[in-house]
């Protein structure tokens, strides 16, 4: 039994690697992806130091083809217990009932404004044309953007939100959960969104604001016009939002809100490749991201993967060797998980959505995989990430 206790050299050196490695993702979760939860609960015993501010709003909705979703989810916008707002949606040359819908729930709410992008219009990115014209028809200064898909959990989703515009504010990033789904597919997705959103909300935190969900999203308009809109970003479908925050987002305009009445939910996305196209659209605009937030999160995975691969290779190498070495390993790796999905599981909970326990080792490896896939996938589809080329006839 003593000679179990004898480790070769290399071995020695293999299993420095795992706990050096094993400590790096510590400290990742630890210290990043713990954030938010640790620095809500350290709030907790402060929950007025927040001005409860009742500045005039106005909430401005993108929707294309889908009058069912107006129709149930526009009501929630609509009944806010909030004294000064407008609702404006910008219909993007939507072909089903959606103008229908919006007349009929104008003639009903005097707050609610809608107007439209004819569908033969041609412009370098539509979203942008239609955001923007919802901002220069918006009466109050301050902005809220959502999509027809969502809906608030709560009546004071505009309070919450608002009240962080206290001094130099000028942005306040909300977090936009995805609807319960038992299938494996939805399960991928919210947690995918539960990792992105840890991620900015992280980073604004750490006063190093980089990215945003327009599903959930606050600025100033006088922002919009000082930075000429969306006029940096106009060559991309997308980047009204991300890019956006990324351009004009410094670690002293920028708030973060995630209490519970803030946050929105979303209806599921029906298929992979809805999903695809949203990952590659949000991967053409971290592009152009300025700052190293975001590769400072990749460097995670990577570690990730040397870690697990270095576990891996500890059990080959004990198979001839001292059988401890796996055992370590395989011990420090099964810790290191429990760690992860508690934090997980308790920043999941306060961002309303449900952690899957069972999945995540799972999900821990195909989400940076679908990653790559979507990188290798924007190099063989190149130029499709830009917007069409308008072409005279």
């Amino acid at each position: 039994m003593g000679q179990l206790l004898v480790f070769t050299n290399f071995e020695l050196i293999l299993l420095s690697v795992i706990f050096l490695l094993f400590v790096i993702q510590l400290l990742y979760y630890q210290i990043s992806y713990a954030r938010p939860y640790n620095y809500k609960k350290m709030r907790r015993s402060d929950k007025h130091a927040i001005a409860e501010n009742k500045l005039p709003v106005s909430v401005i909705v993108y929707t294309k083809n889908e009058c069912y979703n107006l129709e149930k989810y526009l009501p929630s916008l609509l009944e806010q217990d909030y004294p000064s707002y407008e609702v404006i949606v910008i219909n993007d040359g939507s072909t089903d009932e959606s103008d229908d819908v919006l007349k009929r729930f104008e003639n009903v709410h005097k707050h609610l404004y809608h107007t439209f992008i004819p569908q033969e219009s041609k412009y370098l990115s539509r979203r942008k044309l239609s955001l923007t014209l919802g901002v220069k028809a918006a009466k109050n200064d301050i902005l809220l953007f959502t999509e027809a898909n969502c809906k608030p959990l709560s009546k004071n989703w505009i309070t919450t939100m608002v009240r962080n515009y206290t001094g130099k504010t000028d942005i306040v990033l909300g977090f936009c959960a995805y609807r319960e789904n038992k299938s494996f597919f939805h399960k991928l997705i919210s947690f995918d969104n539960l990792m992105v959103g840890l991620q900015y909300i992280t980073s604004a935190l750490k006063k190093h604001p980089f990215s945003g969900n327009g599903r959930n999203l606050s600025y100033k308009k006088t922002l919009f016009f000082e930075h000429k809109g969306y006029g940096k970003s106009l060559s991309l479908h997308a980047g009204d939002d991300d890019l956006f925050v990324n351009e004009t987002a410094t670690p002293h305009n920028t708030c973060v809100e995630y209490s519970k009445d803030s946050i929105m939910e979303m209806a599921t996305i029906e298929c992979f490749a809805i999903w695809k196209e949203m990952k590659v659209s949000r991967a053409a605009t971290q592009h152009h991201y300025k700052g190293g937030q975001l590769t400072f999160f990749r460097l995670e995975k990577l570690v990730f993967f040397l870690f697990l691969s270095v576990v891996i290779g500890s059990v080959f190498a004990g198979i001839n060797a001292n059988p401890l070495t796996p055992v370590i390993g395989i011990l420090l790796y099964i810790l290191l998980l429990i760690i992860k999905m508690g934090i997980l599981n308790k920043s999941a909970q306060m961002l309303q959505q449900k952690f899957s326990f069972g999945l995540f080792p799972i999900f821990e490896i195909i989400q940076p995989l679908v990653n790559v896939y979507i990188f290798i996938y924007r190099i063989f589809r190149g130029k499709k990430d830009y917007t069409f080329t308008i072409t005279c006839k």
